[in-house]
């Protein structure tokens, strides 16, 4: 497709804007990859999958955790957990060789009984690896020797109530600024600290926001009354990482907390709009990490049939229509790809009611749609020699290549193209070591696939030609 000059120009320079400075475009140095959209520019990728699978270049037993590891250069860094301490850990990317190691006590129980261990994945730069720990441990290290720079507990500075499943949003980089959900009371629901030393320069999100607006999607869409003694209204938090992104020419970090979709300008922490977006049962959460295209953003839930909405910003960026609304997708705690105006992606809350669907952006027509689900509900870990379901579950997609690599819940491993006619599965495998739950998306670097579950890190050759087997 042929763009007008100045709409080029302007498309590149918000990529740009988007990707932190002195990134590799084979890197993969924080959640959902170089642009945060999980999508990566590599080429040269595997083509074809049977069950023979691919070469495991290495494999290391990890801590508990769905933090998925990020890669700068040769370097990968893992947030896990082990016993009562969270650790980062930095290993050689092409060996598994481990480097340094920074650990800090964690006493953090997940209130519904999943695995204990951090949720956020690393932000790594050219000098800093930024981690955001189960309880809200927010530390910046030193990227080549892991002594720790500075640290926030944020529970404690921002008044953080109790999580549902605990600290799950990932920070973000706007130049200096880390940009970081914090769920605090009564108007700290985000904050940004300063990159080099930790100090906080804006907070926002909370009462002052949400207070008098219209309760979308709910009967009567009755106007917010917030009332902070109301455990409805205490957990702001979510588990979507900000978006940041510019509309009509303005920056907007885009926020989905668990009220709904929040927009501040990242250099003030200014509210531009809030849109309620919060299924109506109590336990509940936003854990899809927005999807936005020019002017449009899409969010999504998969509790309480709250399905997808698609927004336009309007260009005071200001406010914001709905385009349209419907269950085609119910996203969990995966991102769909967005792929030439399709969005690819595993729907559904829970095991026995997952598909594979593909939906039309501009208007959210289901177009097909594969069922991936099985019936035993709360899958337990597999047992030795015991055999997966034949399905991939809820899942994670990376687009790569003109393809789709999908890891399924119980390590299912396959690669799909972007027919949008029918599901075009050209292989999979069942990856040996990988259970339930594999929950952490996959990560790709340098053609080298990285997958984990709660207690195994496996690194895979993902290149068009496989090196031989030693």
């Amino acid at each position: 497709m042929n763009f007008p000059v100045h709409r080029f120009s302007l498309r590149f320079l918000n990529l740009l804007l988007l990707i932190p400075a002195l990134v590799s475009a084979a890197d993969w140095p924080e959640f959902l990859g170089p642009s945060r959209n999980n999508t990566s520019p590599e080429t040269g990728l595997r083509k074809s999958l049977s069950s023979d699978g691919a070469l495991i270049l290495w494999k290391r037993s990890v801590g508990s955790g769905y933090s998925a590891p990020s890669i700068q250069g040769s370097q990968l860094v893992l947030h896990h957990r082990a016993g009562n301490e969270e650790i980062v850990e930095s290993f050689d990317a092409a060996s598994g060789q481990p480097g340094w190691r920074t650990a800090y006590p964690s006493h953090f129980v997940d209130p519904f009984g999943y695995n204990n261990g951090p949720r956020c994945s690393p932000l790594l730069t050219e000098k800093y690896c930024y981690t955001f720990g189960a309880e809200g441990i927010l530390l910046c290290l030193d990227r080549k020797s892991g002594a720790i720079i500075w640290k926030r507990d944020t529970s404690k500075d921002f008044d953080v109530p109790e999580a549902f499943f605990g600290v799950g949003s990932s920070p973000v980089l706007e130049g200096n600024k880390l940009i970081v959900m914090v769920g605090g009371q009564p108007n700290s629901a985000v904050a940004a600290f300063d990159a080099e030393n930790g100090q906080t320069l804006w907070s926002n999100g909370g009462e002052k926001t949400w207070n008098g607006a219209p309760m979308r999607g709910w009967p009567g869409e009755r106007l917010i009354q917030w009332n902070s003694a109301d455990p409805a209204f205490q957990k702001q938090a979510s588990y979507c990482t900000p978006v940041l992104a510019t509309i009509h020419g303005k920056r907007h970090a885009l926020c989905v907390t668990r009220q709904g979709l929040l927009s501040l300008d990242p250099e003030t922490g200014t509210c531009n709009f809030v849109y309620w977006f919060r299924a109506r049962q109590d336990s509940s959460v936003n854990a899809m990490t927005p999807v936005v295209q020019d002017d449009q953003i899409l969010i999504s839930s998969a509790y309480f049939r709250n399905g997808s909405i698609l927004l336009k910003v309007n260009p005071d960026g200001k406010s914001v229509d709905e385009v349209w609304r419907g269950l085609q997708l119910e996203m969990h705690w995966s991102r769909p790809v967005l792929a030439s105006g399709f969005l690819f992606g595993f729907s559904g809350r829970n095991e026995p009611d997952a598909q594979f669907r593909c939906v039309r952006w501009s208007n959210g027509n289901l177009l097909w749609d594969r069922f991936e689900g099985w019936p035993n509900a709360g899958h337990s870990k597999l047992r030795p020699g015991e055999k997966p379901p034949d399905f991939y579950g809820r899942g994670s997609l990376i687009f790569a290549d003109n393809t789709l690599i999908a890891l399924g819940e119980c390590g299912r491993l396959g690669i799909f193209t972007t027919n949008t006619q029918r599901p075009e599965e050209i292989g999979n495998w069942q990856v040996p070591g990988l259970q339930y739950p594999c929950w952490a998306g996959p990560v790709l670097a340098e053609r080298r696939l990285f997958l984990r579950d709660e207690t195994l890190l496996i690194c895979l050759d993902w290149s068009e030609a496989p090196a031989k087997t030693k």
